[in-house]
């Protein structure tokens, strides 16, 4: 009994010592894609414009697709109104001058006149332009 509890306190150590070593692009790039949601919520459409590659690409969980100028244009038309935003487990790893964000979230507002709300695990792909972190690729699925 000793043993396994050992064993367990170990593994919670070094889970928390893993998790602590973020390196600090990853830890800004997952701060960054919080932001992003606010941003979205906000209609802040500079702010998203600055942080879209301009060939980013939204794959939705319905399979629909837009890219950054889409995402732009389809916020300011009011086709895609986002009222809350709430993610979950998110990880952030880096692979040189990328760091992918992965995650589950919560996300609610209108499409198109019609209310929805949906919970869905995503992938987002940041990489670094110059001096900033771009998001050039968002991928998200339906949990059931």
């Amino acid at each position: 009994m000793k043993i396994r509890f050992a064993f367990v306190a170990f593994a919670i150590c070094l889970s928390t010592a893993l998790q602590a070593q973020q390196t600090p692009a990853e830890k800004f790039v997952a701060n960054l894609a919080q932001q992003k949601n606010k941003w979205l919520i906000a209609q802040r459409y500079d702010s998203l414009r600055n942080i879209l590659d301009a060939r980013c690409l939204y794959v939705h969980s319905n399979g629909w697709t837009q890219t950054a100028s889409e995402v732009i244009a389809d916020m300011q038309s009011g086709k895609l109104r986002y009222q809350k935003i709430h993610f979950s487990d998110v990880q952030a790893r880096q692979f040189e001058s990328m760091v992918i964000v992965t995650g589950k979230g919560q996300f609610e507002g209108n499409m198109q006149g019609k209310s929805f709300a949906i919970q869905l695990a995503f992938t987002e792909v940041y990489v670094k332009r110059k001096a900033s972190w771009k998001l050039v690729s968002r991928h998200a699925c339906k949990i059931e």
